[in-house]
Parts: C-alpha cells; sequence; structure tokens
C-alpha cells in the first residue's frame, strides 16, 4: 500500500513502523472473512480492511474524527486477521499506534475517560483483591451485569513448598490471583510434580497489557520495566545460584504481551537488550505440555467426562499456538475437542473489551457457547476449558457448564507424590 506519511509523522518511531507495517497490506480483503466485527456489524470500517484505511489516512495528515476512534475502539484485538493475512501484515503493532495517534486528537467524553481510567488503575491496583472480595460477598444481591464480572470465590489449594534445582518464574498476574487463585496453584503443583520448582517474584506485577492497549503507553511500559527488574536477578543470577529456565506464563492474553516486551521497548536504551531477553524466555504453559506430559505420563487418571477447549485469541493468534493442548491432554486420556464450528472467532472478552463494548461481547459470547454446545455432537460438553482468565470469566457469565482453566483438570488428575 502506497503511503506518504505526513510530515509530523516522518521520521519518528511510529510513523517508521507503521509506513513498514502499512506496505504490506495488498488490500485482497481475506481478513474480512475472520474479523468477528464485521461479522457481526458487516461495516466495512468494523473489519480490519477498513480500519487500515482509517489509520492510513491519519498517518497521512487527516484530521481523525470520534467516528474515527469508534471504529478503531470496536476492534477486539483478537489478531485473528494475522492468521488469515497472507501477506503477514502486523495488524496489532499498527493498531496500538493508530488508537494512540487517534487519542491525541480526539477527546473522549467525561464517562470514558473515567470507566477506561477505572479499568487501568483499578485492575493492576492491590486494591482490586479486597475489592473484588467485598463484590463477592454481596455478590447475591448484585444487578446480573456487575454479576457477571464477579466470579464465586474460589479456593486456591495449596502451594508446594519442595525444592528442585529445575527452576521456572510464573507470572502471578493482576487480577487473576484474585479472580481464579486455583490456577497458578495448580500450575505450581503440576511444574512441583514433573520435578521443577515454580518461583513467583515478588515485585512482579501487572504485564502491562491493560494500560497499554487502553492507550497509556507510557503506564503499561513503566509495569514492563518493573517486571523486567523483578525478573532479572532470577535470570542472570548472581554467582553459585541457578539461572531459571524460563518464564512460565499461565494467562495467554498476559503471555502475548510479555512475548512482545522486545518490540514494545525496543527503543529503550536501557531495557531494550533485557526486554528482547525476558521475550525469548517467555513461554505459555502450554508449550511445557510436551515435557509434562512425557514426565507424568504414568500419575495421570482422566476422568473429567467430554471437554469442550476454547483456544484463547491470544494464544491461536496473538502467540500463534494451535493444537498443543488438545493433542497432549488427549494422550494423557482426557476425552478433550476444539468445536468444529467457528473455533478461530474471539468469545468477547478480549481484555477489557467486555465491559468497554458489552453489546458486541456479549453477542459473541453467546455465539462461541452456542458453538462449543455442538463439539460433540447431541451430546454438550461438561466442562469447558480455556487458557486465559478473561475469556473464562466471559463464558462463564453466559453458562451453567463449568468453565476452568486446562491445567486445573490436568492438577486433579494428577497423583501427587
Amino acid at each position: 500500500m502506497q503511503t506518504q506519511l505526513a510530515p509530523r509523522y516522518q521520521g519518528s518511531a511510529d510513523g517508521l513502523i507503521a509506513e513498514s507495517i502499512l506496505r504490506k497490506c495488498v488490500h485482497c480483503g481475506f481478513c474480512t472473512a475472520t474479523c468477528p466485527t464485521y461479522q457481526l456489524l458487516g461495516d466495512e470500517l468494523d473489519s480490519p480492511r477498513g480500519r487500515i484505511y482509517l489509520m492510513k489516512q491519519v498517518l497521512e495528515g487527516v484530521a481523525p474524527t470520534r467516528k474515527t476512534q469508534q471504529h478503531l475502539d470496536r476492534c477486539l484485538t483478537c489478531r485473528n486477521c494475522e492468521t488469515t493475512c497472507p501477506s503477514g501484515v502486523q495488524y496489532g503493532h499498527l493498531l496500538d499506534i493508530g488508537r494512540k495517534l487517534v487519542d491525541e486528537q480526539v477527546p473522549r467524553p467525561a464517562s470514558e475517560r473515567a470507566l477506561r481510567w477505572t479499568l487501568k488503575q483499578g485492575l493492576p491496583s492491590p486494591l482490586f483483591a479486597p475489592a473484588l472480595g467485598l463484590g463477592q460477598l454481596m455478590r447475591p444481591l448484585l444487578p446480573a451485569a456487575l454479576k457477571n464480572k464477579v466470579p464465586a470465590r474460589q479456593p486456591a489449594g495449596h502451594w508446594p513448598t519442595r525444592k528442585h534445582p529445575r527452576k521456572v518464574l510464573m507470572l502471578a498476574g493482576c487480577v487473576q490471583p484474585a479472580m481464579s487463585p486455583n490456577i497458578n496453584h495448580a500450575s505450581a503443583r503440576v511444574f512441583d510434580a514433573a520435578g521443577i520448582e515454580t518461583m513467583l517474584a515478588a515485585k512482579a506485577g501487572c504485564c502491562g497489557a491493560v494500560k497499554f492497549h487502553l492507550n497509556d503507553h507510557h503506564g503499561g511500559m513503566e509495569e514492563m520495566r518493573a517486571n523486567i527488574d523483578a525478573w532479572w536477578p532470577h535470570i542472570e543470577p548472581a554467582p553459585g545460584q541457578v539461572a531459571v529456565e524460563g518464564i512460565v506464563i499461565n494467562a495467554s492474553g498476559c503471555g502475548a504481551t510479555v512475548k512482545d516486551y522486545g518490540h514494545i521497548l525496543r527503543d529503550d536504551p536501557a531495557y531494550a537488550v533485557k526486554a528482547k531477553r525476558v521475550s525469548e524466555l517467555t513461554q505459555d504453559i502450554s508449550e511445557w505440555l510436551p515435557e509434562l506430559s512425557q514426565a507424568l505420563r504414568e500419575r495421570v487418571k482422566a476422568t473429567a467426562g467430554r471437554i469442550a477447549f476454547h483456544p484463547p485469541c491470544s494464544l491461536q493468534h496473538g502467540m500463534q499456538l494451535r493444537g498443543g493442548v488438545e493433542k497432549y491432554m488427549a494422550e494423557l486420556g482426557f476425552n478433550i475437542k476444539v468445536t468444529g464450528c467457528e473455533p478461530h472467532l474471539c468469545c468477547g472478552s478480549a481484555g477489557t473489551y467486555s465491559v468497554l463494548n458489552p453489546e458486541i461481547a456479549y453477542q459473541l459470547r453467546d455465539r462461541k457457547l452456542a458453538n462449543l454446545d455442538t463439539t460433540f455432537g447431541a451430546d454438550k460438553p461438561q466442562q469447558i476449558v480455556s487458557a486465559n482468565i478473561g475469556c473464562i470469566t466471559h463464558l462463564q457469565s453466559g453458562t451453567a457448564t463449568p468453565v476452568r482453566h486446562w491445567i486445573e483438570l490436568l492438577d486433579e488428575a494428577l497423583t501427587h507424590a
């Protein structure tokens, strides 16, 4: 795509990256076939191709409008279009730039600013856990819309205390320890059973995705730098200490972001090299399944019934990881399948999207749940599993079928020594 950057963007870091991405787009339109918002709304400007046009205009000097902002806001950032694109257009990186440039020029209504500020400051805050706890106590009295965002209280189980020579770091996350604490504990127990110690860095917090994708790039990058600082002594330890083998992440939305640290902090002279190293060490927990399944094969007694697996967009499109969970869990004896109907489409959670765009989010949720119900034909699944806390919470709000992380099922089926 021919692009003539406006003088204000020529030579800038954002301008140069955006131009290189735009030049790869050939306007084939394949992306429209797999875009959830285009499928629902039927508006070209709510498709990747249409949004690329809008961002191209902004970069060429056309003043964005409130309508431009809304079309970009309605993107789920599911990155399905990246999987579909034959030209390798890095749409997610372009959207981060486009949204930032538009927000710099188009003021938002006060109500929107307040909600977005509450989300970006509240979700990563230490106050989130006690606030959620209060909401869980009052959950029976909450209106349905709010109850959907407040999962029932869940026990975490024990955290293993054995020491092992092999060690990995794990990102605890910001909302997951409060909303679904058993995911982290189950992950640690599975690694412990395989002879690997799971470590948490005390000063590591939110991965930075919440603020970054709400266009607070500065705040998001500060959280990323804080995580790098917290992890670095374990990555490059003092003489005589053992370095961790990797950074394990069991929330695929966080994993996609941490794997992108090297790109996001590429121009930071103090952190570029470290960020690249962190990205290289980061793996979704499913990437450990080949080793874990081999080590634990004789100790797994799978009895969970029919399991429908929903692969999050951040897993299958953001990190381009497909097939691993269902392959290795099936080899361990689990009756697990991915639906044959629209498995590539987003469930509508998409980070804070379900709060900011609830109408679209709930349509996509119900569509996803209907498709998941067909996974085993006439027999509905007895459990739904996923790989991201946002998807799990969002899907659970629309069904009585239990929705959990797949690592919890593996942990339950494991005979612990």
